[in-house]
């Protein structure tokens, strides 16, 4: 059994609830204020080790109320935190997310993430079995340099880019499971694909990307479920019905599972399978990084 690293963003979520979400100009009056753990690296990792996989973090934080609060919520789910160091001047990520009938829209201030170096990724000694997984919430020079020493060790590598934006020169050479919903596919490949696109447009699209006969592709369609194509074969596996409270951080659920089931050492169309189990629950739950399930939970849905 291998584990889970996770090289990513560390931030304290600020959600504000109302009945909808303001046009741009106006004002609302919201119904309460929250504040959860989250960033789209610790997500992930969180939805890793609370999966049963041995999980390590690499990521940085502020000196502040946010910093201190973050660093004991994550070592309560159990992650290794020696890759967790403390900026000398930089405030902990913070995202500020307005929830509207189980929607979000975040804005992300990325703070200390901005600071996360090779030398910070460097600090983890991988090994072949371990899933190594990183986010475009830090620099992508850093996740560079954390997949090449992945891919020297034997990892697998997977990648969650978003925000979506272009990729560094090489980088997408050095990615075995890449996972994206529809708006960064459609950013990635230059295609408007709209709010639903149906499967075809989804495989034809991930062709734009050009990937290797041996990377896999997984786009995640929300509540519709996700389609993976490999080597040119596509599987959709479908979505399940469910209440959504908050969507926010199912996407990292999804990575997440994905990661742990691998790093167990089961196949990709299964851990894809579990993983949209998992994604599922988690969005019955307020949160990001407190609504990801246990094994347990997932097992009893399955």
């Amino acid at each position: 059994m291998g584990r889970v690293v996770v090289a990513g963003s560390i931030n304290m979520d600020v959600v504000a609830t109302a009945e909808r979400h303001p046009r741009v100009g106006e004002t609302v009056a919201g119904q309460s204020v929250m504040y959860f753990p989250g960033g789209k690296g610790a997500n992930q990792a969180v939805s890793a080790a609370k999966l049963g996989a041995p999980t390590v973090m690499i990521g940085r934080l502020g000196r502040d109320a946010f910093g201190e609060q973050l660093r004991a919520f994550l070592a309560d789910q159990g992650i290794d935190l020696a890759a967790v160091r403390d900026s000398a001047s930089a405030s902990t990520g913070t995202a500020i997310i307005t929830l509207a009938n189980a929607d979000n829209m975040i804005v992300v201030i990325p703070g200390a993430n901005a600071e996360v170096s090779s030398d910070d990724a460097a600090r983890i000694a991988l090994t072949a079995g371990d899933v190594a997984v990183s986010q475009f919430e830090i620099p992508q020079a850093t996740i560079a340099a954390f997949f090449q020493r992945a891919k020297a060790a034997g990892a697998t590598t997977i990648l969650n880019p978003a925000p979506a934006s272009t990729f560094a020169q090489g980088l997408f050479a050095l990615v075995d499971v890449l996972v994206l919903n529809e708006t960064e596919l459609g950013f990635l490949s230059g295609v408007e694909l709209g709010d639903t696109p149906t499967p075809q447009q989804v495989v034809e699209t991930v062709g734009r990307l050009h990937p290797r006969a041996d990377q896999t592709i997984c786009v995640t369609l929300g509540a519709r479920g996700a389609i993976a194509v490999r080597g040119g074969d596509a599987k959709l596996v479908e979505g399940r019905m469910v209440k959504a409270v908050d969507t926010t951080g199912a996407g990292d659920c999804f990575v997440g599972a994905l990661a742990a089931r691998l790093s167990q050492g089961a196949g990709i169309a299964d851990a894809i399978a579990y993983a949209n189990v998992a994604a599922s629950i988690s969005v019955q739950w307020m949160g990001a990084g407190p609504s990801m399930p246990t094994a347990e939970e997932v097992r009893a849905a399955l």
